[in-house]
């Protein structure tokens, strides 16, 4: 029989949940043709590490790089180090450098496997005496690394270049300083500020039809040096209408967790491949959803990822960047890491209730690997929270 849990309700009351009883969605071994899926994968704590966890930050190794070989054997991508990792949220640049090497030298040991990594401005605080050409020396600092250790860069968001920015201008400069030095051609992030509020007005305007526009003219200008643009705006409508405008050969990336089948599945006029968050949760899924496609099997794609939307809407939900919660939890329910602990303590932005919420809408995803397992140490979380 399946188990049945007493679950709390967003409204404070409880319920008797019994799991379906369904098994778990598998994913396909194999490399993936007809899309690249990045899943921006989390980090996992080492628990038991002598440090304060608001402070300090302590990885456990065996684990965080099981989970990307994880993915790997499922054909999927790996987008390290980006803010899934908690990049910005308590995981700096210092720990980062060590995550990127290590990772990229695991993907090297595994034929096929498929690596990139966030290059940022971490360790340069906004701040009124910050200038443009800090700006570019912290970027030209995380991508020099990064090419130094064989990787891929992603060019993430910097919430110093959202402070010191005057202008569109600005932008400019900087992007086509870094994108003129680059080896290889890297994939550009535009991260809205629902999931960081400290990038609001990216790209010198909070208008975003003329940010799009500085965006656009920056990647025509240097299509050479872009394989692409990730889009996290949340924002299906702009999505597509910017990938229809792209030069011949840059991609577009969606980062649209409420809506990823539609701009995965495209359309006659194009598609976008995936760096998403959310495939660090629904790994099997996406794996099977884009094997599907590889076939041609359209029905079969949107019939593996609809149950997967309600799931990514709730984790995504607003506040929006605490969703890192909703990842680690999962990655404890399906026994990819012993605890639910995080850097920095954030196992505690997400409230009971909301947790409770995303275990029912896993289950019925059919993306618990384990129920009975997922079960008990749902119980053991419920039970720290004073509910037996």
């Amino acid at each position: 029989m399946p188990p049945t849990l007493t679950l709390p309700r967003i409204d404070g009351t409880l319920t008797r949940y019994t799991l379906t009883g369904q098994a778990a969605v598998q994913g396909a071994p194999g490399p993936i043709e007809s899309r690249i899926g990045m899943a921006a994968v989390h980090v996992v704590a080492d628990p038991l590490a002598a440090i304060n966890p608001t402070l300090d930050v302590a990885l456990d190794w065996d684990a965080t790089l099981a989970f990307r070989r994880h993915l790997w054997s499922l054909g999927l991508a790996v987008a390290e180090a980006m803010d899934t990792s908690q990049r910005g949220m308590g995981f700096p640049w210092a720990a980062a450098k060590e995550l990127i090497t290590r990772s990229v030298a695991e993907a090297k040991t595994i034929p096929g496997a498929v690596i990139a990594s966030g290059a940022g401005t971490d360790e340069l605080q906004p701040g009124p005496r910050v200038t443009i050409a800090d700006v570019e020396a912290a970027y030209e600092e995380s991508c020099g690394f990064i090419e130094s250790v064989g990787g891929r860069i992603i060019l993430m968001a910097s919430r110093a270049l959202a402070a010191c920015a005057k202008g569109p201008d600005d932008y400019v400069k900087v992007y086509g300083r870094i994108l003129g030095q680059v080896r290889e051609p890297v994939i550009i992030h535009w991260l809205g500020d629902m999931f960081d509020p400290a990038l609001a007005g990216y790209w010198g305007s909070r208008d975003l039809d003329r940010a799009t526009e500085t965006l656009l003219a920056i990647v025509n200008d240097y299509a050479a040096k872009i394989d692409g643009v990730k889009i996290s705006l949340l924002e299906q409508k702009r999505e597509i209408a910017m990938r229809r405008r792209f030069p011949r050969g840059v991609r577009m990336y969606t980062g649209d967790d409420f809506d990823y089948p539609t701009t995965i599945g495209g359309d006659a006029h194009g598609h976008s491949d995936a760096l998403l968050g959310i495939f660090d949760v629904i790994a099997p899924a996406a794996s099977a959803a884009l094997h599907a496609l590889d076939r041609g099997d359209r029905a079969a794609f949107d019939r593996v990822l609809a149950p997967t939307l309600t799931l990514s809407r709730h984790l995504f939900g607003a506040p929006t960047r605490f969703y890192k919660t909703g990842v680690v939890f999962a990655a404890y329910l399906n026994g990819h890491q012993s605890h639910f602990r995080m850097v920095g303590g954030l196992e505690s932005a997400r409230s009971i209730p909301h947790l409770a919420e995303q275990f029912v809408l896993m289950d019925r995803a059919a993306l618990l690997r384990d129920p009975d397992q997922a079960a008990d140490r749902m119980r053991r979380v419920l039970a720290v929270a004073g509910i037996v």
